[in-house]
């Protein structure tokens, strides 16, 4: 499946997929990411469904994708809290961009999601809005702080939310991401408490190993289960 490059607003955008599709599928990436998005995408394309795949860069990582400031958790850079900003470029830029470009339906089901803590963004933006059907989350940043006590009070919104981590992520010296697999099965517990279709799943490895194919499964998985 070949991309395109698409200007929405003040960023290049690729873009896989096909018109009128009845899924579209978002996802926050970084300039690291889009290396293998192509990998990504043909793993996403085996599940025969009809979608369009928009990754859209994130112009600073920490600051873009966390929902509120907070001090480095590790090396110095901390954390922006923008993600409000990101959220609005979706609903006001992307979406209306996208729907209108390609002829989706006005009632397309919008999956969003991503890796690390575009994960936790995916995972926020569902407490905030109630666009998306679904959420795909790979290896989300849920050990990040605050965000636990926030979504007791914020519950997501979407219907359908898959969750995954590493085997290996949770035994770090690091002690605030120690806390991501705890969180993680605790998060998965409180969904299936409300009523949410939700699944956890564990892959062997650490958080860096086949990102792009856990992505991947996070997205079909939700496409399957919002049919």
């Amino acid at each position: 499946m070949t991309a395109q490059t698409m200007q929405i607003g003040n960023r290049p955008c690729r873009i896989y997929g096909e018109a009128h599709a009845e899924y579209l599928l978002l996802q926050m990436t970084s300039e690291h990411e889009l290396q293998s998005m192509d990998d990504e995408v043909a793993a996403i394309a085996q599940s025969n469904r009809k979608y369009l795949f928009a990754a859209i860069p994130a112009e600073s990582w920490n600051d873009a994708l966390s929902p509120w400031k907070s001090p480095a958790v590790w090396g110095k850079q901390g954390f922006g809290g923008n993600a409000g900003d990101t959220l609005r470029f979706l609903i006001e830029q992307v979406v209306p961009t996208l729907k209108q470009q390609f002829n989706l339906p006005e009632n397309v089901k919008i999956i969003l999601g991503g890796y690390s803590l575009a994960g936790l963004f995916a995972l926020w933006a569902s407490t905030q809005a109630n666009l998306f059907c679904g959420i795909a989350a790979a290896s989300p940043s849920v050990w990040f702080p605050g965000w636990m006590e926030f979504e007791q009070h914020h519950p997501m919104q979407a219907q359908h939310i898959y969750l995954s981590l590493g085997d290996k992520e949770e035994h770090t010296k690091n002690a605030v991401m120690a806390e991501v697999g705890e969180n993680i099965r605790t998060l998965h517990s409180r969904l299936i408490e409300r009523g949410a279709d939700c699944a956890l799943e564990w892959n062997s490895g650490g958080h860096f190993k086949d990102a792009d194919l856990r992505t991947a499964k996070a997205f079909r998985w939700v496409m399957e289960e919002s049919r």
